[in-house]
């Protein structure tokens, strides 16, 4: 059963989150049934404009693309090691070519918040309200090695949401056994 953890109180180790446990990114509308995920290893929790944020990168190619454009919330979750292979279904596949979400086992449902929906196997979700966006510039890229990561000229959009809630396992609120 997930808690309510106060954005302060929040336990996590940043770059190992987004980097090796990956995060599912959910954009869209529970209610209308409306809403696209994809996997997520690429972002930043912080703190911007006095606000506690979560920073998310997503190519104007991905099928997320065009719900985080139309909605105004997403949400961000983290799964337990068992949900590997389901993460790693929904980063590699389109949910244009079907439904994706029902491929991977998981359950949407319904956040507290916001209107994009989480899901019930996470372990952590944080729901956010976007404050924020722009592209990335490669002019502005000041190491030459990050070109690298566009071949295709597909540059990121950057969305900074305000984080409104977090919901978690004891764990993530800093609580051992």
């Amino acid at each position: 059963m997930l808690q309510p953890i106060a954005v302060d109180d929040l336990v996590v180790r940043p770059h190992d989150l987004w980097s090796r446990q990956w995060l599912l990114l959910t954009a869209g509308d529970w209610k209308a049934g409306h809403f696209n995920t994809m996997t997520v290893g690429w972002g930043m929790l912080g703190t911007l404009w006095g606000k506690p944020v979560a920073q998310v990168f997503v190519r104007p190619t991905r099928y997320t693309y065009a719900f985080m454009e139309r909605y105004e919330s997403f949400t961000l979750c983290a799964f337990p090691e068992r949900y590997r292979r389901a993460l790693s279904l929904l980063g590699s596949r389109s949910g244009r070519d079907g439904d994706k979400v029902a491929q991977s086992g998981l359950t949407p449902v319904a956040a507290t918040r916001v209107a994009a929906p989480a899901f019930a196997e996470a372990e952590l979700v944080i729901e956010c309200r976007k404050i924020y966006w722009s592209d990335l510039d490669p002019a502005h890229f000041l190491a030459p090695e990050i070109a690298d990561n566009y071949p295709l000229r597909d540059y990121h959009r950057c969305y900074v949401g305000e984080i409104v809630a977090v919901f978690g396992t004891p764990a993530y609120a800093g609580v051992t056994a």
